[in-house]
């Protein structure tokens, strides 16, 4: 007996591994920020990188994993939020954080729900 994933679930898997690279530019922005705000520079500049980033990651995964991309919107909305900038920062990659367990979590349900087994050939030839 093999496994193997079916076609939805390849499918899946290709926008989850999509989303996984999305989301690492976005950390990216989210990494540079906290840069800039630990050497008290303006962070004003990275709402519109962060808008830039999250809006494609947002948009690939709603139509499959809309949970998920409602968590990716949510830090566009953080991003614009007034407050202080430690707190936003902080707030960030803490939903940054969320998005990628949730990314993992969903590829291994995907792994899961959509593994198909193949008998060996010839096991039922003499029924």
């Amino acid at each position: 007996m093999s496994s193997k994933i079916d076609g939805a679930g390849l499918a899946k898997l290709e926008t989850l591994e999509q989303a996984v690279t999305l989301i690492q530019r976005l950390n990216t922005v989210v990494e540079r920020m906290a840069q800039s705000q630990r050497n008290n520079q303006p962070l004003a500049g990275f709402r519109q990188q962060v808008q830039r980033a999250a809006a494609p990651a947002a948009s690939l995964l709603k139509p499959q994993f809309e949970p998920i991309s409602d968590m990716v919107t949510n830090v566009v909305l953080i991003s614009t939020r007034g407050g202080s900038d430690q707190q936003k920062v902080r707030s960030l990659r803490e939903a940054v954080a969320q998005i990628k367990v949730q990314l993992d979590s969903a590829e291994s349900r995907v792994r899961k729900q959509h593994t198909v087994t193949d008998e060996a050939d010839g096991s039922s030839e003499n029924s």
